[in-house]
């Protein structure tokens, strides 16, 4: 449900075109730069759900066990892609990561975020961060605002132009070339709910994919059977998967690939069927794009 949007400016914006028409609808079609950020936070996390705990718990015990496996010499560099009105994702990768990029397309949401980040979040992401310190490694963390705030680097651009993360180098990146980048990452109930076109979904992941160094773990979270997702007074599209489709998009592009679904009970708003999450590592060949 973040927007994860593409850079093309050639389509604008048709009214008419709603996300419920059974044609497919691009992710250019939408004012993503009118989400609102705040009415979507208020909806999905002003309080902790039963589904994103169970979600938070998969995510932390997998980073937990993957960091600790590795034995890294230095601290990962870790990319939330779309992270929209969400800090969570973040707060699974922060006792890990020396740096954190939020890469995020809506200006509204990026503004929301340096804002929530640079203020020391709000409380309503306290029982979030109490579900992960159930683990050791979270638990060590004195005072996760001010680690946040130290680590985040939130930048303004599209998941179809994920930049190296040194921003130089001569792969020319805006071109579907992988940057292979970083060392962990997560995508949460993004690539699924930017379009209705399911090749566009799988571009996005794919792109997220290349975005990580191989072997690099990795989570990503979906809304499934989504039907589209209304915030504030504004349609937005999704794209209706399940979790086979999960699967076979990750195919080829990951190793040990976990994908379980939660929250069949479908409480947070009409128009869905639960959530997926995976988790897994970067194949080294990366599959096609």
């Amino acid at each position: 449900m973040n927007p994860l949007q593409h850079d093309s400016s050639e389509n604008e914006f048709d009214p008419t075109r709603s996300a419920g028409e059974d044609r497919h609808v691009f992710n250019e079609d939408f004012p993503w730069d009118s989400f609102d950020s705040e009415w979507y936070h208020g909806l999905n996390y002003a309080s902790l759900r039963s589904d994103d705990r169970e979600i938070l718990c998969i995510v932390r015990d997998f980073f937990a066990e993957a960091y600790a496996r590795d034995k890294p010499p230095t601290a990962w560099g870790g990319i939330d892609v779309g992270a929209g009105a969400n800090l969570y994702p973040s707060l699974c990768m922060l006792p890990f990561c020396e740096r954190i990029r939020l890469h995020e397309f809506s200006v509204t949401n990026v503004a929301w975020l340096k804002q929530e980040i640079g203020g020391g979040y709000r409380a309503s992401w306290d029982p979030f961060w109490r579900a992960l310190t159930e683990r050791e490694a979270y638990a060590r963390v004195a005072d996760p605002r001010e680690r946040l705030q130290r680590v985040a680097d939130v930048r303004q651009d599209s998941v179809f132009r994920l930049p190296d993360r040194d921003e130089g180098g001569s792969r020319d990146v805006f071109n579907g070339l992988a940057s292979r980048a970083w060392d962990v990452g997560t995508m949460f109930f993004g690539a699924e709910s930017m379009t209705t076109d399911l090749e566009e979904f799988k571009k996005a992941m794919w792109r997220f994919m290349h975005a990580l160094r191989p072997g690099a773990p990795f989570a990503a979270a979906f809304m499934m059977d989504s039907k589209g997702y209304t915030v504030g007074e504004v349609e937005f599209p999704a794209v209706a998967i399940k979790e086979h489709d999960v699967t076979e998009c990750l195919d080829g592009l990951a190793y040990g690939v976990e994908v379980k679904v939660t929250g069949l009970e479908a409480t947070l708003r009409k128009g869905y069927g639960g959530m997926i999450v995976a988790t897994g590592r970067v194949s080294d060949d990366g599959g096609k794009a």
